[in-house]
């Protein structure tokens, strides 16, 4: 039996930059976006890296130097668009199986030739199983991409101001 077809997570984000500028401070950054106390190491993160390339990885590193790899990069076209796995199951454990892996996407719309439209989508929630709802609720809920775009924004922000 296939599990029913779940509806993405969508988000949308305006940023007052460019569209290159956009999509480097989305990667580049990404330390700066995602909360610490988001976390799946037995110790503090001291830096979060997202590897710009196909067959990248986006991994916390522990303050000891562990690493927690929670998403693969499927694809990564800047500065349109990048799409990463989420390797990480209901439970807020690492999952190991791709096959029950959902997918982030974002894409980058330039708007005008300094501000551009951010468009997040978080879909195929259903490959995390029964209990894709607290996927879903979490990565829709005030402490998930909603707080992510948020801070991405006010990064964004800052250094326009600069």
């Amino acid at each position: 039996m296939t599990a029913p077809k779940v509806e993405p997570v969508r988000k949308s984000v305006v940023v007052n930059t460019g569209i290159e500028r956009a999509f480097e401070l989305f990667i580049d950054r990404f330390d700066a976006i995602k909360p610490r106390e988001h976390n799946l190491l037995a110790v503090p993160i001291a830096e979060t890296i997202f590897e710009p390339r196909v067959g990248g990885h986006v991994y916390d590193v522990g303050i000891d130097g562990s690493q927690c790899k929670w998403a693969r990069v499927l694809v990564y076209e800047p500065p349109s668009r990048v799409v990463f796995s989420w390797d990480i199951g209901p439970t807020w454990q690492l999952e190991a199986d791709p096959a029950k892996t959902s997918e982030v996407e974002v894409r980058f719309t330039a708007e005008a030739d300094d501000r551009t439209r951010v468009d997040l989508e978080h879909r195929h929630l259903e490959r995390h199983g029964t209990a894709w709802r607290s996927v879903a609720d979490g990565i829709d809920g005030d402490a998930g991409w909603p707080l992510y775009l948020r801070r991405y924004v006010e990064l964004a922000t800052k250094e326009a101001a600069r």
